[in-house]
């Protein structure tokens, strides 16, 4: 299996607070790992740092994201490299069409890989492909990025820029978040199809609901900044059963 994802001793802080504190974490393509664990663990600042978000400081350790140091890139770049971060609360964008937030978010991808602007017809065209793959209406995708959208549209709508972005990393924050179970059923449906063998997904959540749906190769426990525990989908019962308490004493 292809190396895609190669996490060594990342240690981060934010305000000066240390929150990372020595994460390891290896992803070969065509695995999907949850990263389970308490409030206050560290999840969503692991997916910040590997997106680049400039508050979080790291102060020691590698990313190495298809042989290249991550922790090196812009934001812009990671992106541009095949990272894709869904926000556990999705931004609103009054007055951008999604037509032309995908096109230009598009467009500035295929021009960092030397590659020409998508034609407009051909962009229209995939446009329908993905709507029609993951059952969003004409409607959905033709509104402002977001306004206006209720919490499992605006989930919808991340996935569906994300089916359009073709990434070769996933990270899904907590996108279980605030859904009902249908909104939730929708999202993984969504994140299922998009899988291949070439890419990996990395899937943030609290609870084991959406395990259910999205089928986990290897589930890591993540407490105090480090992980403290790996295993199969069988760990991500076993924590529904017993909770975090029975992990983090042992």
């Amino acid at each position: 299996m292809a190396n895609l994802l190669q996490i060594k001793n990342l240690h981060a802080t934010v305000e000066d607070k240390e929150i990372l504190k020595g994460i390891n974490l290896e992803i070969n393509r065509g695995e999907i790992h949850a990263i389970m664990g308490p409030n206050g663990s560290g999840k969503s600042t692991l997916a910040s740092v590997l997106t680049g978000n400039p508050k979080f400081e790291v102060t020691k350790g590698s990313v190495i994201f298809k042989d290249k140091e991550l922790l090196e890139l812009d934001p812009h770049e990671r992106a541009n490299e095949g990272l894709f971060l869904s926000f556990q609360y999705p931004v609103e964008i009054p007055g951008v069409s999604m037509v032309n937030f995908m096109r230009s978010a598009l467009n500035e991808k295929r021009k960092y890989n030397g590659e020409e602007p998508i034609p407009a017809s051909d962009f229209l065209k995939l446009m329908k492909e993905k709507r029609e793959l993951l059952n969003i209406s004409a409607q959905l995708a033709s509104r402002s990025v977001n306004e206006g959208f209720s919490g499992g549209e605006k989930k919808r709508n991340e996935i569906f820029q994300m089916a359009m972005l073709d990434p070769t990393l996933a990270i899904l924050d907590e996108t279980d978040s605030g859904l009902d179970i249908d909104a939730l059923r929708v999202v993984a449906e969504g994140v299922n199809k998009l899988h291949t063998p070439d890419k990996a997904s990395i899937v943030i959540t609290h609870y084991q609901r959406l395990l259910d749906y999205i089928k986990p190769d290897v589930v890591h426990v993540l407490h105090d900044g480090k992980i403290i525990k790996t295993g199969g989908p069988e760990l991500a019962l076993e924590l529904e059963e017993k909770g975090y308490d029975w992990i983090i004493k042992h």
